[in-house]
C-alpha cells in the first residue's frame, strides 16, 4: 500500500481542467475559470472542500458568481472524473481534486483528515462479488474510516 502526499496527487492543472471544458464543447467562462483556479490552489495545498464553501469563497472574488454555476461545475468535474467525492462517516461529503490514477481515501472520523492511498480490493475479490450476485463489475469505490495518529492520543 502506498500513501500519497497531499500535494503530490498528480492533480490536473488549470490548463488541463479548462481544456476539458473545450473537449465537452463548453465555453470557458469567467466563472468556470475562477472555479478552476481556486480548485488548483486547493489541490496544491492538499485540501478538500464543500461546494457551498467554494461558492462563498468565490463570491468574495466575484459577487455575481451564481451558486448554481458553482454546483453544476463541481458536479460536471466529478462526473468527468476530475474531482473525487470523499464520503465521511457522518454521511456528509466533500470534494478533492486528485490525480487520474485509481486510488481511495481514508478519512479520520474525529478530525476529518483525508489521506489518499493506493490500497484496493484484489481483483479476485471483486470477481467473487460479481459472480455471487450475477453482476459484471465495472468499477468500485471504497470508503475507509478510522482515527488518525493525532486523534488516537
Amino acid at each position: 500500500m502506498k500513501v500519497k502526499p497531499p500535494n503530490q496527487g498528480g492533480a490536473a492543472g488549470v490548463g488541463s481542467l479548462l481544456g476539458r471544458f473545450d473537449d465537452l464543447g463548453l465555453r470557458t467562462t469567467r466563472a468556470r475559470r475562477l472555479i478552476v483556479e481556486r480548485l488548483a490552489l486547493l489541490a496544491a495545498s492538499g485540501s478538500d472542500f464543500a461546494t457551498e464553501d467554494l461558492w462563498r469563497e468565490l463570491q468574495a472574488v466575484d459577487p455575481g458568481i451564481g451558486r448554481a454555476t458553482v454546483y453544476r461545475t463541481v458536479e460536471l468535474l466529478q462526473r468527468e472524473g476530475l474531482l473525487d467525492r470523499v464520503a465521511f462517516s457522518n454521511g456528509t461529503h466533500r470534494y478533492r481534486l486528485c490525480g487520474d490514477s485509481h486510488h481511495h481515501h481514508v478519512t479520520c472520523v474525529k478530525c476529518q483528515r483525508v489521506v489518499e492511498v493506493d490500497a484496493c480490493l484484489p481483483p479476485e475479490v471483486l470477481a467473487q462479488v460479481g459472480s455471487a450476485i450475477d453482476f459484471a463489475i465495472e468499477g468500485h469505490s471504497l470508503e475507509i474510516f478510522g482515527r488518525c495518529a493525532l486523534c488516537r492520543l
